[in-house]
This record gives structure tokens, C-alpha cells and sequence, in this order.
């Protein structure tokens, strides 16, 4: 009988199990196994949506310019990009707003600009995402797009809030923000998502957060799995979570969001990071950078400003991520040292023993004496390298700052032709690019200051590189500079210095022309210059 009773327990709690998983409760064992799986498969979630979208582009190109089909078509090429690709979501909303005005369709234009500044808003480009909102004629809008327009202004105003060093204005954009919450939560049928939505969050920064989960629970009940509802509907809820100080249901909700936007082949997430920086906080580093590692490069995908500016503290700890892996790794290694030191001790009679492993000793303090050097010159480089960028970053955001205080003056002041002509001008764009390229000149030479010497001794005396007066690096040595780096693909060096991949093919194979030792050894002889 009681071994009856044990089976059917083992049975019954097995079931349980099974449903919690298909249901999306998972534990913490089922969400970390899933989401690696998830994140090891990511490929082929993204060639499901690039596939949707190829076939979008292919339908796109068929169809009469001229038709409702048309701007349909692309309405349905932005809902892909929206959350994948911030450019090319904009690039089709440009296309339909034109679509739209040249055949007098008005609600569509409103509807179109009120799309297109949401999305700007939530990527960063603020001014923009305003003069699109200017431009929408808040007296004629139809009922239906009045909640959009109320919440484009919201999101707006809450991320200048969030972002602007000023705390007057920091005060003044989150009022505007609450202000344009009222009058959205004042149209909306309280069983619309956005009137719940918008609701929850309310109670939560009301404190009330039995009130929140329990309009969560509804949210959730009324969305299916693998949805981007879903992905946005879990991460509210670990939010009240983290509010509630339940950091394992914190973490599940995280998971269950961030594994929804892997599926989906969504680009533009925060649930992932927060999780990652939870792991790590935990102590589980390796998972937490490979969570890290992913995000960045889904948010490089995504490519929109303000995601880099918001990654800037995952950055951060990337770096601490690594020194702790470093650290962990010299702790074994030290271990292993004092295993063979006492291996050595015991051994002491078999003398040809020691003396073979006094040699394999001699090889390992050599490489790990390499090792430790070329660690130290990597270290060398970040440091400096991150310094110069952070540095950069708070000017930029500086003249940003600047150039946004004259550009609102000169607004208010209707100088808008003086506006318009200082916009058309390329001397700030000039002047910044010679800004980066001597602060990048400058950081690498403090590196290597004998590299302009060494690398001409690579070369044949009469083709050795004469630099002007006052020039720190020309474009010759500027590339060979980023391959001492380690920066290698043409591509990525041509995006830098602002050429075509074929010009910086033609500048490397020019060079090695006149190198006075093999073409195929040069660059190794480069990346050999201390």
C-alpha cells in the first residue's frame, strides 16, 4: 500500500511539473536551460523574421506605388523593423508618410507621424520625434489615433526626464508626462491593454502592488505566449516583482520575457540585461556574460543612439565580468602551482623526473610571463582607450546640449533661415571627425610612441611615410594603427575613418608594395610593434 503511495505522489508531483511548464511557470533549473537554448538557436529565430521580411520586400516590389496595397505593404515592413531594426522601421514609415500626403489621406499622415515620432522617441531622437508632433493638428484628429497621440507625447516627455541633466527641466518633463497620462487614462475604455497598462504602473508607483499584480494577472490572461504582449506584459510584472523585493520570481519573469523576444527575433529589449546584471550580482558571472555578450550584440543590431548610451553601464560591467573570470583563473592557476610544487617535493629522489619537469616548468613561466604581458598591454589599451571614450561621450553630450539650447533659441527667435543654413554646413561634422581622429591619434601613440618609427622601419628607405607638420598619424598609418589594435576587417576600419572598403583594400596593398620584407609577414610584423 504505501509503496502504492509513493508512486502515485512521484506521479502526481511529475504532472505538476509538466504543467508548470507549459503553462510558463518555469523554476529557475527550466528558464536558465531554456533561455541557453534559446539564446544557442537565436540564428534561426532571425531567419524566420528575415524571411517574413523578404517576403514583404518581395511583395513591395510588385505592387503599384499608386495603391492602398502599397502603403499597406510597407506598414507591414515596419511592424517588423519596429522592435528589430530601428532604421529601416523609420525608412518605411518615410515612405508611407509620403505615400500619404501625395494622395491627401490625412488621418494616415497623423497616423503615420504619430508612428514615426513613438518610435523616435523610445530610440533617442527627441527633437525629431517633437516636430513631428507639432506637426499632427490635435483639433482634427479622429478619436481612434487621440490615445496614440497622447501616449507619444507621454513617452516623450518621460524619456527627456529621464535623460536631461537639468532638474528644473527633469521636473517640468515629468509633469508634462503625468499630464499627458491623465488625458490618455481619461479617453481610454478601461479594458483596453494601454488604459491596464498604464494603470498597473500607476499602482505600482503608488505602492499598491497587490492591486498591480492582480491588473498584471489580467493583462497576462488575455495574451498568448510567444507574442511581443507577452515579452512587454512578463517584464512589467518582474518590475512589481523587484518592487516587492521577490527576486526569484524577479528572475522568472525576466527569463520568460527575455526568452519571448529571442523566439521573436526581438532586437530592442531590456529584459535580458536585467537579468544578466541579477546573475551577476548572484555570482553566476559566466552565464551573466553570455547574456551580456548576446544583448550587446542584438542591441548593436537594433542601431539606435540612445540603446548605446543605455548599454554604456552593461559595458561597465562586461569589464568587471572579465576581471572576475581573470581573477577566478589565476586562483586555479595558483592552485596548480602548488600542487606541482608539492608533486616536485615528493618526487625529489626521481631526478630525471624533476629535471623534465623543471623544463616544463621553464616553458610554463615563459608563456605565462607572455601571457601576463600581452594581458597587461590589453589592459593598457581599455583603460586608456575607455577613458578617452567616456571623455568624448560627456563632451558630445555637452555640445548636444549646446547646439540644442541654440537651436531652440534661434527657433524661438524665427532665425530659422540662419538655422537652416548652419544645418547644411559640414564644418561641425568636419571638426568632430579631426576631434576623434586626434584624440585617436594621441591615445595610440601614448600606447606606442615609437610606432611611426618602427612601422617606416618595415618599409624601404625610400618609401618610408613623411608626416606633415603637426600631424600625429596620416590614413596609411591611421589603418595600420587600428590592425595593431586588432582591428583587422576592412570594413569596420573603413566605417572609422569614413572611406570605401575597396579604398582601405587599395591603401594596405599600396603599403605592403613597399615593405621590405615578405608581403604575407607584414602584418604580423605590425601586430608585433610594442
Amino acid at each position: 500500500m504505501k509503496t502504492k503511495l509513493l508512486i502515485f505522489l512521484g506521479l502526481a508531483l511529475i504532472s505538476v511539473h509538466v504543467m508548470e511548464v507549459q503553462a510558463g511557470t518555469y523554476t529557475a533549473l527550466d528558464w536558465s536551460a531554456a533561455l541557453d537554448e534559446a539564446v544557442g538557436e537565436h540564428k534561426k529565430y532571425v531567419a524566420i523574421r528575415e524571411e517574413r521580411i523578404e517576403r514583404l520586400r518581395r511583395q513591395l516590389s510588385q505592387a503599384d506605388p499608386e495603391t492602398r496595397d502599397y502603403f499597406r505593404l510597407n506598414e507591414n515592413l515596419y511592424a517588423e523593423y519596429r522592435a528589430y531594426v530601428c532604421d529601416s522601421a523609420l525608412h518605411y514609415l518615410n515612405h508611407n508618410l509620403h505615400w500619404a500626403i501625395g494622395h491627401g489621406e490625412w488621418e494616415a499622415v497623423d497616423n503615420t507621424r504619430i508612428r514615426r515620432a513613438h518610435l523616435m522617441s523610445a530610440s533617442g531622437m527627441y527633437k525629431e520625434a517633437a516636430e513631428d508632433l507639432e506637426m499632427v493638428n490635435r483639433s482634427g484628429l479622429s478619436a481612434r489615433l487621440l490615445p496614440d497621440y497622447y501616449e507619444c507625447y507621454r513617452l516623450l516627455y518621460r524619456e527627456l526626464g529621464m535623460y536631461t541633466q537639468d532638474i528644473y527641466r527633469k521636473k517640468h518633463y515629468h509633469d508634462l508626462s503625468a499630464g499627458y497620462e491623465d488625458s490618455l487614462i481619461r479617453i481610454l475604455p478601461p479594458v483596453s491593454s494601454l488604459y491596464r497598462e498604464r494603470k498597473e504602473r500607476r499602482e505600482v508607483v503608488a505602492g499598491n502592488l497587490d492591486e498591480a499584480l492582480r491588473i498584471n494577472d489580467t493583462r497576462l490572461s488575455g495574451v498568448n505566449r510567444d507574442t511581443p504582449e507577452y515579452a512587454l506584459i512578463t517584464y512589467h510584472r518582474s518590475l512589481i516583482y523587484h518592487s516587492l523585493g521577490d527576486r526569484e520570481e524577479e528572475k522568472r519573469y525576466l527569463a520568460l520575457s527575455a526568452l519571448t523576444d529571442i523566439r521573436l527575433a526581438i532586437t530592442d529589449h531590456a529584459s535580458l540585461w536585467n537579468l544578466a546584471q541579477l546573475l551577476y550580482e548572484e555570482g553566476d558571472i559566466e552565464r551573466a556574460y553570455r547574456y551580456m555578450r548576446f544583448s550587446w550584440n542584438e542591441t548593436n543590431r537594433y542601431n539606435a543612439r540612445s540603446r548605446s548610451l543605455q548599454t554604456a553601464g552593461i559595458l561597465s560591467l562586461i569589464d568587471l565580468t572579465y576581471q572576475a573570470m581573470q581573477e577566478r583563473q589565476n586562483d586555479r592557476l595558483r592552485f596548480y602551482l602548488w600542487m606541482i610544487s608539492i608533486l616536485s617535493l615528493l618526487l625529489v629522489m626521481a631526478v630525471v623526473w624533476i629535471y623534465y619537469q623543471m623544463r616544463r616548468l621553464g616553458v610554463a613561466r615563459n608563456n605565462l610571463e607572455q601571457a601576463n604581458e600581452q594581458l597587461r598591454m590589453s589592459n593598457h589599451i581599455k583603460e586608456e582607450y575607455i577613458g578617452r571614450f567616456l571623455k568624448l561621450c560627456s563632451a558630445y553630450i555637452d555640445r548636444l546640449d549646446a547646439y540644442r539650447r541654440m537651436v531652440n533659441k534661434k527657433i524661438s527667435g524665427g532665425q530659422t533661415e540662419e538655422l537652416l543654413k548652419m544645418v547644411r554646413s559640414r564644418d561641425v561634422l568636419d571638426t568632430d571627425l579631426k576631434e576623434l581622429y586626434n584624440n585617436f591619434d594621441t591615445a595610440f601613440l601614448h600606447l606606442f610612441p615609437d610606432f611611426v618609427r618602427k612601422f617606416n622601419e618595415l618599409l624601404q628607405p625610400d618609401e618610408r611615410i613623411m608626416l606633415r607638420r603637426g600631424e600625429l598619424l596620416n590614413t596609411e598609418l591611421r589603418i595600420f594603427a587600428l590592425i595593431r589594435l586588432g582591428i583587422d576587417d576592412s570594413s569596420q576600419i573603413a566605417e572609422f575613418l569614413r572611406y570605401s572598403v575597396n579604398t582601405i583594400y587599395n591603401y594596405r596593398a599600396k603599403v605592403k608594395n613597399k615593405a621590405c620584407i615578405s608581403r604575407e609577414d607584414f602584418e604580423t610584423r605590425v601586430m608585433g610593434i610594442r
